[in-house]
């Protein structure tokens, strides 16, 4: 699995006008899924994103969690984290899961990560063309991929 993680001040998700999402300070999550992925990257990538330290204290230094301040998160599923562009000019997305895999794959990582949290955690909508909007707090951008974990 691989994320891009935000840092937002804000964000939501809008499917065919309607807001399925939205969140005030927290995190949005772009989520990519390969066949390869399983329970395991799922519960490694819940821990990391909930502990990670990305968050200012007191003193403007980032060290603080999402768990700490209590904050919000949306994930939405992101194929396009898979592509490859060694050859050419047009991505291929080989790597990336098939529905029948993602879907379970997907809903299950958001099941895990509200469980991690302790709150509902916001959705966009597997396969949908999404509009997602976001104020980038900082601007502060990480990239995780749970099979580059040394």
């Amino acid at each position: 699995m691989r994320i891009v993680i935000q840092r937002v001040s804000e964000a939501s998700v809008t499917i065919d006008g309607r807001v399925k999402s939205a969140i005030k300070k927290g995190l949005l999550i772009l989520l990519g899924i390969e066949d390869q992925d399983d329970e395991q990257d799922i519960d490694w990538l819940c821990g990391k994103i909930a502990k990670l330290r990305i968050f200012n204290d007191e003193n403007g230094v980032m060290n603080l969690s999402l768990l700490d301040i209590d904050a919000e998160a949306i994930v939405v599923s992101q194929f396009t984290l898979h592509a490859s562009t060694k050859k050419g000019n047009r991505p291929s997305y080989i790597k990336a899961a098939s529905p029948q895999v993602a879907i379970p794959l997907y809903e299950a990582f958001v099941r895990k990560l509200e469980k991690t949290l302790g709150k509902p955690v916001g959705t966009g909508e597997f396969g949908a063309d999404m509009k997602v909007q976001l104020l980038n707090d900082g601007p502060v951008t990480i990239m995780i991929d749970s099979k580059n974990r040394e």
